[in-house]
């Protein structure tokens, strides 16, 4: 069975998380990614919170599989020479450089175009064009400047950055997507283009619906679902909403059995108008099916504190599993709070390759995440990340280069 890129060359020129997440996918996909790192260092989090000393990190492992990497001096004429035949032999080229960068090195994008009409240049950029667009960004540089951080966590406290990595990672994913949108179009127009995926863009489309709620905050000044309705105070900005649930089903983070001792004994417990006469059974306020006030939706309302008080009286009586399995007989919204442990643990993510366990040369087997995206005709299999230079002269020899080239570059220190 084919994978859905197979044939398609990518030259990635990316490093520690965004740029690799990008040609990750596009990897498990089918692509051949070939990863061009610096002789004697390779990407940085090679290095980076190692857990075993002299050898490759999670850092880098769990964000390079499926790849092949050179080494090349790109500083020297020769391996400039090598750079250029692999413009012209591959359809992709994805950096994720300060900016300026590739145009010091010599290859602009006119360059690049006058070697390889039909390249697809792919950027992960900090911000779009604008007053900081030469600025450094990192992951929660990119939360912050998105919206996300300022939204995010409890009225009462600080704006917070999220666990889940949407500036790097979520920048990636949505590069990917824009360079199979511009190999489609090339199916067409023949020719190749420039993709921008800035890092402050991605997060902000991921916190749209906290912009929609601005919009509603400056027509109405309230926003009725938000903890701070009814009795605290709306300013001018869409204020951080602890765990509610950010749409029109309200939601909440319980306790559950056992909280006390495990950080993670906790249930997400949505009260959905269809189900709320379940609701209301399953934890002995058959009441409030039929009371004014709680009724119906824009009635609860006023009244979601004390409504969430008393299903975690509820909750606290059963672990989360156990709340779990009640709740789902009556199509009752919730979700456990799963630990990363727990998450490693679950044979269902191992049965669908959303976790994956990798056997390493000098690692030897970790866990890793797998293709979050399933194809029915292109079956991910996910193959370990490469040693530095693993491939340099396989993939010189695919370039046409002979036995004595290859060793002449080596030996002047260009590989």
């Amino acid at each position: 069975m084919g994978k859905a890129l197979d044939g398609v060359k990518i030259l990635d020129f990316t490093h520690v998380q965004s740029g690799p997440t990008c040609t990750q996918l596009l990897a498990w996909f089918g692509a051949d990614v070939i990863k061009v790192e610096k002789a004697g260092e390779g990407d940085a989090t090679r290095g980076q919170l190692r857990d075993i000393d002299g050898v490759d990190s999670l850092y880098f492992t769990m964000l390079n599989h499926n790849k092949r990497s050179i080494t090349v001096n790109t500083k020297d004429p020769k391996g400039k020479e090598v750079l250029v035949r692999l413009i012209k032999e591959c359809d992709v080229l994805v950096e994720n450089f300060a900016p300026g960068a590739l145009d010091r090195m010599g290859f602009s994008w006119e360059k690049i175009q006058e070697l390889n009409p039909r390249m697809i240049m792919a950027s992960v950029k900090g911000f779009g064009p604008g007053p900081y667009e030469d600025c450094k960004v990192y992951e929660n540089v990119a939360q912050c400047a998105g919206g996300a951080a300022s939204t995010t966590g409890f009225d009462d406290g600080p704006p917070l950055v999220t666990g889940a990595q949407i500036g790097d990672s979520g920048t990636g994913l949505h590069l990917a997507l824009g360079i199979v949108a511009a190999l489609y179009q090339r199916n067409t127009t023949g020719r190749g283009q420039k993709v921008l995926a800035a890092m402050q863009d991605a997060v902000l489309n991921l916190c749209r619906v906290k912009l929609r709620d601005q919009q509603r905050l400056d027509r109405t000044h309230v926003l009725k679902e938000y903890p701070q309705y009814p009795d605290g105070k709306f300013g001018d900005a869409v204020p951080r909403a602890g765990n509610a649930s950010g749409g029109g089903q309200p939601g909440w983070i319980l306790k559950c059995k056992g909280w006390e001792t495990d950080p993670n004994a906790y249930i997400y417990f949505i009260t959905q108008a269809p189900v709320w006469g379940a609701i209301c059974k399953v934890i002995g306020q058959e009441d409030w099916i039929t009371d004014p006030e709680y009724a119906t939706p824009p009635a609860r309302l006023k009244h979601l504190k004390k409504i969430f008080d008393r299903i975690e009286q509820w909750t606290m009586t059963k672990t989360k599993f156990e709340a779990m399995d009640i709740l789902n007989k009556y199509d009752i919204p919730c979700g456990p709070i799963l630990s990363m442990k727990e998450i490693a643990e679950e044979p269902a993510l191992r049965a669908t390759g959303t976790v994956v366990e990798v056997d390493h040369p000098t690692r030897g087997k970790y866990l890793t995440v797998g293709n979050p995206i399933k194809l029915s005709d292109s079956i991910t299999e996910v193959t370990r990340s490469p040693l530095l230079g693993e491939h340099t002269e396989e993939v010189l020899a695919q370039l046409g280069y002979s036995k004595g080239e290859i060793e002449e570059l080596r030996a002047a220190k260009v590989i």
